[in-house]
């Protein structure tokens, strides 16, 4: 079948086109650039741009799939969770597109999406549920950061997630205290390769709790305390990046430590990782070490497939539907406070 996708739910207007579980094309279009003169997301702006990107990246994603509008099958968008005015663009759009065709809709959690985009692979991009192994999930992102157990496809169990700030905002809100441009997150990661993570020693938070749950708020306030009595710091170009180093080094620790006692504990050999930080290098260099010395395979997706795309979103929408999941009605609303299922 022929899946028409969208995915609006913060600053990247993107459409993608599965078919047969393939993703033919996924076309994103970015508000970076936007949003950075004001060091983060504007809702209101970012709702303006995706009116104004979506019909042609709706007509390039078609294009290069080289698939009409009358051959698609199902049309599917994201539901939640994400900003309200951004949502809305792409789920009103996408429930018109599926009107006028009188295909069947389906509404889709973005959180859900990102379960099983690392199990998108090969060029074409395809996804291997045929593959697909009982994982814990490390979802982590600048707005969420969760770990999920993910014992079949379409089966899941949220085991925690963050009780304040998440792992990406801490990256960005660090980085705006120090003077760094906004998304700050690969810059940080950037000027870190040149940096001694052990140089400053930054808080831990939750590192041994037992539980699931990640807290990044104290570590962002242990940085702004540590700027205000140590502001030369930051404009010392020869430490900065011991830094930035020490910073990403203490979310790292976090998010590998939690995700491998989460997988260990609950006797699974996979762990899968997504979200726009897992491009993190030293995340990914770090998760993959750590998974290495305790047996654990670990499956990390593709860049393309990190960050928010309509690919995933047509994956699992297909796939869901396959499987018996009731159309969403044409007349349903956004829900930007969405919970994963």
């Amino acid at each position: 079948m022929v899946v028409l996708a969208f995915e609006t739910s913060c600053d990247e207007t993107s459409v993608a086109v599965v078919r047969d579980g393939i993703v033919l094309s996924n076309v994103v279009s970015s508000q970076i650039k936007l949003h950075s003169e004001y060091g983060g997301v504007v809702p209101e702006l970012a709702a303006r741009e995706h009116l104004k990107n979506l019909l042609p990246v709706a007509k390039e994603a078609l294009d290069r799939a080289q698939v009409s509008p009358m051959d698609v099958d199902l049309v599917a968008c994201t539901q939640g969770p994400g900003l309200p005015t951004a949502l809305i663009v792409g789920w009103r759009a996408a429930q018109a597109v599926a009107y006028v065709l009188s295909k069947p809709f389906l509404g889709i959690n973005h959180h859900e999406a990102h379960l099983y985009s690392p199990w998108i692979e090969g060029t074409p991009p395809k996804a291997r549920f045929d593959q697909f192994q009982p994982n814990v999930s490390l979802v982590v992102s600048g707005g969420h950061t969760m770990l999920v157990l993910v014992k079949a496809p379409l089966d899941h169990v949220r085991l925690g997630g963050t009780l304040d700030d998440a792992a990406g905002e801490c990256f960005d809100k660090t980085g705006k205290m120090l003077g760094l441009p906004y998304p700050a997150g690969p810059w940080i990661d950037k000027l870190a390769k040149r940096g001694n993570p052990e140089a400053f020693r930054f808080p831990r938070p939750k590192l041994n709790d037992p539980d699931y749950d990640f807290s990044f708020s104290g570590l962002k306030t242990a940085v702004r305390y540590f700027l205000r009595d140590h502001p030369e710091l930051a404009q010392d170009d020869a430490q900065l990046p011991d830094l930035c180093a020490s910073v990403q080094a203490a979310i790292v620790d976090v998010l590998v430590t939690k995700t491998i006692c989460a997988a260990l504990s609950h006797r699974v050999q996979y762990v899968t990782a997504s979200g726009g930080v897992t491009c993190n290098s030293a995340l990914r260099e770090q998760l993959q070490a750590a998974c290495s010395r305790h047996g654990l395979r670990l499956k990390i997706a593709k860049p393309e497939f990190c960050t928010d795309n309509a690919g995933m979103i047509g994956i699992l929408a297909e796939f869901k539907y396959l499987h018996g999941t009731l159309p969403t009605p044409l007349d349903a609303e956004v829900q930007p406070s969405m919970e994963l299922a």
